[in-house]
């Protein structure tokens, strides 16, 4: 089983927005992120530690202006922690092993898929293509994969 930790060659090369959203808990702009259209097959892993954490299948369109998720491919790898800043009482998520903030978590998803909505920053991710998966490591997730485009 690989080995997921905190990379530090990898904080190093984030960008200057990239840093914000994952060492210090930064939101991007809503509408911004590289990754809020994107609808190619593949998985979304940690841009610090690479864990997987969602799957394009468990991605859908929910108008809030980040790539939203039903769901986490590896439940064990996003820690969910109670947020209390901004006055109001949320979720936050996390990666666990490379401790980057992702985003947060609502009760407002899809109801027929769990009723979860994963609000997840693009800056905090990597997007693995489904063809690149295996060469990449990721072999093993790509039964959770669907061709949704």
């Amino acid at each position: 089983m690989p080995r997921y930790e905190k990379n530090p060659d990898a904080i190093a090369a984030l960008s200057p927005e990239e840093f914000h959203v994952t060492q210090e808990s930064g939101t991007e702009r809503p509408g911004t992120g590289k990754l809020l259209n994107n609808k190619e097959p593949g998985i979304y892993v940690d841009i610090v530690s690479g864990e997987p954490l969602f799957a394009s299948s468990d991605k859908y369109e929910s108008g809030c202006g980040w790539p939203s998720f039903t769901k986490a491919i590896e439940p064990a790898h996003v820690a969910e922690l109670r947020d209390a800043s901004l006055g109001m009482i949320r979720t936050e998520v996390r990666s666990t092993h490379g401790d980057s903030h992702l985003g947060h978590v609502f009760p407002d998803g899809p109801p027929d898929r769990g009723g979860l909505r994963y609000c997840i920053n693009s800056a905090s991710l990597r997007f693995v293509h489904r063809d690149d998966m295996q060469a990449e490591g990721y072999g093993d997730y790509l039964n959770q994969v669907e061709d949704i485009t």
